[in-house]
C-alpha cells in the first residue's frame, strides 16, 4: 500500500466513514455447551526467554514447547518476540516440533501501539502486525493478541481511538485472508477500563475481530464484574493467577469464579495460563496448571 492510500485509509476512513458505518461486532455467537481448552502462554517464562535483557535467555521457544508437553498440555501460546529466528523456515520447523509433541498453537501475541500520532510510526506498527499475521499463519495460530495503545501527553483519546479502529480494520482485512482472529487485550491506555475497551470494540467493523480477555489487567474496584462485561466478546482468554483490585495489594485470583464467568457466556475456546506470580515459573506453572485443571 503506497503512502497516499495508507494516509487516506487512516484519516478519511477514520473521520468520515466511521460515523456512517453500520454497528460493529456483537457478542460472539457460540453453539454447543461451554468448552474451555487449557493452553500455556510463553510470557509465563518472560524472565528466562526475553531477548531484550543484557544476558542471553536461558529458555528457548523449543524448550518452552518441551516444558508444556511435559505437563501433558495440548496447546501453547508462543509470544512473537521470543523467537530468535523469525525466518519462515525456522517458524515452520517450530510448528513441526509442536506437531510431534501433540501441541496446538492456540494463538500468539504481538506488541503494538496503534495510538502513534506520527503517521510513519503508525504505518510501521500496522506493517509489523501484518508481518506477524503471516508468521502466525505459518505456525498455525488461531488468534493474535494485539494492543490498542497509550495516549501520549497532550493527545486526544477520542481522535486516537478512531485512528486505532482504522488500523485494526486494515489489519483484520489481512488476518481474515488466513482465517486468523485479531484479539485486542484490556491492557491499559485506551483499553484500561471496560467502558474504554467496549467503546473501541463496538466500532470495529470486521468479522475477524474480538477480545483477548486478560483476567489480571483490570485494577478497578471490582475486576471480576468488569471482566464479565467483556467476556461475551472474547475469542481467546489469558488467565492470570492473581488480581489487583483498586487500592488493594495483589491477591490470589478466584479461579473457580473466573471459569464460571466464562461458562456463563458459553465460552468455547482456549484459556491460556499467563503466569506472572513471584514464584519461579518452573515450579509455579505446574501448580497453576493443576489448579486450573481441577476447576476446568
Amino acid at each position: 500500500m503506497n503512502p497516499l492510500s495508507r494516509r487516506q485509509f487512516l484519516s478519511v476512513t477514520a473521520a468520515s466513514a466511521l460515523a456512517a458505518r453500520v454497528v460493529g461486532i456483537e457478542p460472539i455467537e457460540r453453539n454447543g455447551k461451554p468448552l474451555l481448552k487449557l493452553s500455556l502462554a510463553a510470557y509465563s517464562f518472560n524472565r528466562f526467554m526475553s531477548l531484550k535483557g543484557k544476558s542471553k535467555p536461558t529458555m528457548s521457544m523449543d524448550d518452552f514447547a518441551d516444558f508444556a508437553a511435559g505437563l501433558n498440555l495440548s496447546a501453547i501460546e508462543p509470544t512473537s518476540y521470543y523467537f530468535a529466528d523469525t525466518s519462515r523456515d525456522a517458524l515452520a520447523r517450530f510448528r513441526a516440533r509442536c506437531t510431534r509433541l501433540g501441541l496446538d498453537i492456540s494463538g500468539t501475541a504481538v506488541g503494538n501501539d496503534f495510538c502513534k500520532g506520527d503517521e510513519t510510526e503508525l504505518c510501521s506498527q500496522i506493517d509489523d502486525v501484518k508481518r506477524w499475521i503471516e508468521n502466525a499463519a505459518v505456525r498455525g495460530a488461531k488468534t493474535i493478541r494485539i494492543f490498542g495503545g497509550n495516549v501520549p501527553k497532550g493527545g486526544n483519546e477520542v481522535s486516537l481511538r478512531k485512528r486505532c479502529i482504522a488500523a485494526i480494520e486494515e489489519c483484520c482485512e489481512s488476518a481474515g485472508k488466513y482465517g486468523i482472529y485479531l484479539a485486542i487485550e484490556n491492557h491499559g491506555g485506551i483499553t484500561a477500563t471496560p467502558e474504554q475497551l467496549l467503546a473501541l470494540v463496538k466500532e470495529v467493523k470486521s468479522p475477524w475481530f474480538g477480545v483477548n480477555l486478560d483476567t489480571g489487567n483490570f485494577h478497578t474496584a471490582d475486576p471480576y464484574a468488569d471482566l464479565a462485561k467483556l467476556a461475551p466478546y472474547a475469542v481467546v482468554v489469558q488467565l492470570k493467577t492473581e488480581v489487583t483490585p483498586h487500592g488493594k495489594p495483589k491477591e490470589d485470583a478466584d479461579l473457580a469464579r473466573l471459569v464460571t464467568m466464562l461458562r456463563d457466556v458459553n465460552y468455547r475456546g482456549y484459556v491460556a495460563l499467563e503466569y506472572e506470580a513471584a514464584e519461579d515459573p518452573r515450579t509455579g506453572v505446574p501448580k497453576a496448571v493443576e489448579a486450573l485443571r481441577k476447576v476446568m
